[in-house]
């Protein structure tokens, strides 16, 4: 693995503790606020799979993976993610 792509790995916790390893796919920028969308590592090789969508906070040269738990909030952002997705097919 090379330093680039272990900078593109993300490693958090699930709710119940487990460790889980994700890919950094993209990071986008929406109202003022950063958002990741992470690709599971168990999921990289898969046909279709599906990303995870969290708030990015920085502080510094730090930064934080955040579930974003507000719904309409995360709708907004999906909604802008297809939004940008249908603009590249066209």
């Amino acid at each position: 693995m090379t330093e680039e792509e272990k900078i593109d790995i993300i490693e958090t916790v699930d709710e119940e503790g487990n460790p889980i390893s994700f890919k950094l796919f993209d990071v986008i920028e929406f109202n003022e606020k950063e958002y990741a969308m992470l690709l599971p590592m168990d999921e990289e090789d898969s046909d279709d799979p599906e990303l995870v969508l969290m708030r990015l906070v920085t502080d510094g040269e730090d930064y934080a993976f955040e579930t974003i738990d507000d719904e309409d909030e995360f709708n907004a952002v999906s909604d802008y993610i297809i939004s940008l997705e249908e603009e590249v097919e066209e």
